[in-house]
Formats: structure tokens, C-alpha cells, sequence
């Protein structure tokens, strides 16, 4: 298929494919026109490269998924690279998780003085 073919059916655009090109994660191949064709396969990379995109990770995070697909296993996610890259970025999601949780008791802690100040300045005067 033509890159706008495999663009609309991906629900990107071409531009961004030729982009994954260049970084090594899309396979073309030029026909003698110069127009770049992909296999079917291609297709599903994309979709999994859109998805993990959708998620957070990094393009250089996408390759063993990528890998793990064109290895031919049925899911990007199943190869230990995949696994340990996974691992890695819930290990890093945890962690903001804990950072925001400490941001919310300091915002909390923070709001309850400021009402209770204010409930004491309004019993002093008229608010």
C-alpha cells in the first residue's frame, strides 16, 4: 500500500510515518517510481507505535516493541526487552504517582490553614 493509504487506515499522518522511517521503526520499500509501499505488517506497527505514543513512552523506548512485532509474535509486548522497557515505565509512573501524592497532602495541608485563617479573621471582623 501507497504511504497515504497506510496513513489513513493508521489515523495519522504521512508526514509522521515518514518520520518512524527515519527513526528505523517503519519498513518502506521504494517502487520504481519512487513511491514508498509498505507490506500489511506495516500497519500494525504503526498501530503499535500510535499506541504506546498514546501512553507516554519515547520513540526509543518503541523499539523492542517493534522488534517483538517484526519478529513475528502477535503482540509487541511479549519479548523480554518489551517486558523489561515496561517494567522500567511503570517503575517511572509510580514513582510521579508518589510525587503527586505528596504534592496533593501539601496543597491539602496548605488549603485547610488558609480556610481555617480565614475563619478566624472572619469571626474577628465582619467578612
Amino acid at each position: 500500500m501507497l504511504i497515504g493509504e497506510l496513513a489513513e487506515r493508521a489515523g495519522t499522518s504521512t508526514r509522521a510515518l515518514r518520520y518512524y522511517e527515519t527513526r528505523g521503526l517503519l519498513e518502506a520499500r521504494r517502487s520504481a517510481n519512487g513511491y514508498r509501499t509498505y507490506d500489511a505488517a506495516e500497519l500494525r506497527v504503526v498501530r503499535e507505535i500510535r499506541a504506546l505514543l498514546a501512553v507516554g513512552f519515547a520513540l526509543d523506548d518503541i523499539r523492542p516493541f517493534v522488534a517483538c512485532l517484526r519478529a513475528g509474535n502477535s503482540s509487541g509486548d511479549v519479548c523480554p526487552d518489551s517486558v523489561a522497557v515496561l517494567r522500567r515505565k511503570l517503575a517511572e509512573v509510580d514513582a510521579a504517582v508518589a510525587r503527586l501524592g505528596e504534592v496533593r497532602a501539601q496543597l491539602s495541608a496548605q488549603l485547610s490553614h488558609a480556610i481555617s485563617s480565614r475563619e478566624e479573621t472572619c469571626k474577628r471582623q465582619t467578612c
